[in-house]
């Protein structure tokens, strides 16, 4: 049976590693579970799912970071059974850098490598510019912003009622990142590699430095075409940017 919690399309036989994806502001598992086919030899795809959606949408919501962030915590080492590697993007960065870092504190199974994907260095703390949407944002402008940048299915986009439950969703993960906050101290020392978009507003000019410093272990920075999202090409095959899965070790060499 599928786990609603560690959400796997395929099990991979034999598998030698595992690539763990954390969901975004307003997403799922749908976005990472399309990278499926795309993962190496030996590499098992999955995607962690926030309580609140799809095969949990009859728990509540997470009320806080601190909530979801232990709920993480918890779904990734359920899921850990060998090697793996840590990805988020956007506000699934800052979970997964959290994630990685309570688990490293307390002793638990670390990643192989933590990548961030479009997220500034939570160190600079919860700035305007990473609250977008916002909580002020009119639900036609939530849904404005799911169709343009949110990677929202169209089945959803066409269904009323689905619409409605994914804009209530993205309003109840615009108040956890709105919790955010960064635990004084906390850096990682697995290897780290931050993807960001070349022509991303929300990313600051030095974010590689910031994030460089929250690193103990080896780092790298890789500037990758497009915005947010990168361009929908970039993004469709993004596992193929991820050093830890292609071999790449040049780590500091790029920044």
């Amino acid at each position: 049976m599928q786990d609603t919690v560690v959400v796997r399309l395929r099990r991979v036989p034999r598998a030698t590693r595992t690539l763990i994806c954390l969901g975004f502001c307003g997403g799922g598992t749908g976005p990472y579970l399309n990278w499926t086919e795309l993962m190496p030899p030996g590499t098992e795809l999955a995607a962690v799912c926030y309580p609140g959606r799809e095969g949990r949408f009859t728990e509540d919501f997470a009320r806080d970071w601190d909530e979801l962030a232990e709920d993480a915590v918890a779904a990734v080492e359920s899921a850990v059974d060998r090697p793996y590697v840590l990805f988020g993007h956007s506000m699934g960065g800052w979970m997964a850098f959290d994630v990685a870092s309570r688990i490293g504190e307390r002793g638990g199974p670390a990643p192989a490598a933590l990548v961030v994907s479009s997220a500034n260095a939570p160190n600079r703390g919860l700035t305007p510019q990473d609250m977008f949407p916002a909580q002020q944002d009119s639900d036609r402008e939530l849904m404005h912003w799911m169709r343009t940048f949110g990677l929202v299915p169209q089945h959803v986009l066409e269904e009323p009622e689905l619409l409605a439950m994914a804009v209530e969703l993205m309003r109840a993960d615009i108040a956890i990142r709105d919790s955010f906050y960064y635990r004084e101290g906390a850096t990682v020392t697995v290897p780290l590699q931050v993807l960001t978009g070349k022509d991303d507003q929300v990313i600051d000019p030095d974010t590689a430095e910031q994030w460089r410093k929250l690193a103990a272990g080896q780092f790298r920075h890789d500037e990758l075409p497009g915005g947010h999202f990168y361009t929908p090409d970039v993004w469709a095959a993004l596992p193929a940017q991820i050093a830890a899965l292609t071999g790449g070790s040049d780590h500091d060499a790029r920044d």
